[in-house]
């Protein structure tokens, strides 16, 4: 791979990323430029209007930070901790971690199968085509070796394992990318991380007979602020009851296509916004796919008729379990839509209410602490738990409360819906709680 910098682009947060021509030549191929068209938060710009940012600006970002964590490592570690080829893999699969993504984040793949994950789009992506002959004859990399990055497959070599903790983990370069710049894209107070003293504080460490990265006890602030941006974020951005209602909006206009045999799941891995939008307009759509479309272009959005939190009990177990079956949340809202459509004496359409349940989120702190000088009682390395007091289940039990289950309408069933929702929710799921 040529090293020579051959260009530079201005990014928003980090000011100039230089480029190789190996890497403009990954950029400019087609499957790369198409997330351009792709907003990195989907529907979140009809609240927050700014967050136009694209897939594209992100996938920049998070190769200059993987470019700056490795080089921080290199300072402390030795030019020879790594080998050379690891690292072009891992710069490799930083700049491509989001290729096979869908449009409109990740709306889509709430559906399951035939649905792959954008990581299984992503790994087909990179192996075949104009990217696996520019991994091959420009960057001198593996196309299969970048793609185990992304959706490992097998065991990895010690190398690219210790280093895909950089991109996928507790603390990645992914999120220390997003976050910041979702929140300034939001123009919202929440998503600081201070990134330069996190990735300075990066160290090697053998854990089990097994080399991992860790920080010293100078990221420990640092990467507490980076898991607290990020349920911030869910908080106030990702789970906004606007954006989930766009989200679910798309995912049931999606799946009635699907259904209807109108379209195949691999049609929607070439598409972008703009496209898939077009498409999913055309009068060879579904009515309700292509009401739904409608509705969003229009800004005629689902409204909350109610909300069901983790401490409802059974209840919020049956409906969160319909996460994993989209099938069978699809016929519990048709079946809501046909009780009122008896209920009201009027036509109510199968797709009038939805039922939005957002993804159940892990929360990874599987993170160690190593200390030149520990304090008394704490020892040269720690698990992160017992260095901070905080682990998964802490994390977890708070998302778990803040997570809520809505069923969304149109604006005229929201106040019969609101009213009536447990005698015609129940008997859809199994009986009175």
């Amino acid at each position: 791979m040529a090293d020579c910098i051959t260009t530079q682009i201005r990014d928003s947060l980090y000011d100039l990323i230089p480029l190789t021509a190996a890497d403009v030549a990954l950029i400019e191929t087609e499957a790369f430029l198409r997330l351009d068209r792709i907003q990195q938060l989907g529907f979140v710009s009809k609240i927050w209007p700014g967050a136009k940012h694209s897939r594209f600006e992100h996938s920049l970002g998070v190769y200059y930070l993987m470019q700056q964590a490795l080089a921080a490592l290199e300072r402390v570690q030795g030019s020879n901790w790594v080998s050379r080829e690891a690292r072009r893999t891992a710069l490799a699969a930083a700049l491509l971690h989001d290729i096979g993504h869908y449009p409109f984040s990740h709306a889509i793949e709430e559906l399951g199968p035939p649905v792959r994950s954008h990581e299984e789009v992503g790994r087909s992506i990179i192996e075949h085509g104009d990217v696996a002959r520019v991994m091959t004859s420009d960057w001198q990399v593996d196309p299969a070796r970048v793609a185990n990055f992304i959706n490992p497959c097998g065991d990895l070599p010690d190398d690219d394992r210790l280093l895909r903790g950089l991109l996928s983990g507790a603390l990645d370069v992914d999120k220390l990318d997003y976050l910041p710049r979702d929140a300034r894209n939001c123009n919202v107070p929440y998503g600081g991380v201070d990134t330069p003293r996190l990735l300075n504080a990066l160290r090697v460490a053998e854990i089990d007979g097994r080399r991992q990265i860790v920080v010293n006890d100078k990221g420990i602030s640092p990467l507490y602020s980076l898991i607290n941006a990020r349920q911030e974020m869910f908080d106030n951005v990702y789970w906004h009851h606007t954006n989930r209602a766009c989200m679910v909006m798309l995912l049931r206009a999606v799946q009635e296509a699907l259904l209807a045999g109108c379209m195949s799941s691999d049609m929607l891995t070439r598409h972008d916004d703009n496209t898939l939008t077009q498409v999913l307009s055309a009068e060879s759509m579904p009515e309700s796919t292509r009401d739904l479309i409608g509705a969003l272009h229009t800004r005629r959005l689902h409204k909350r008729a109610i909300e069901i939190s983790a401490r409802a009990g059974d209840l919020f177990g049956h409906l969160n379990a319909l996460y994993g079956d989209p099938a069978q949340r699809r016929a519990v809202e048709v079946g809501i839509a046909r009780q009122l459509e008896a209920d009201l004496g009027c036509p109510v359409a199968s797709h009038e209410i939805l039922i939005d349940i957002p993804k159940p989120e892990r929360w990874r702190t599987d993170v160690w602490v190593s200390f030149d000088q520990p304090p008394v009682g704490f020892r040269r390395l720690m698990p992160w738990v017992d260095v901070v007091g905080l682990g998964d289940e802490d994390l977890k039990r708070y998302e778990e409360h803040r997570r809520v289950i809505r069923i969304v309408t149109t604006e005229r069933l929201r106040e019969v819906v609101r009213r009536d929702w447990e005698r015609l929710l129940y008997p859809l799921i199994g009986g009175a709680f």
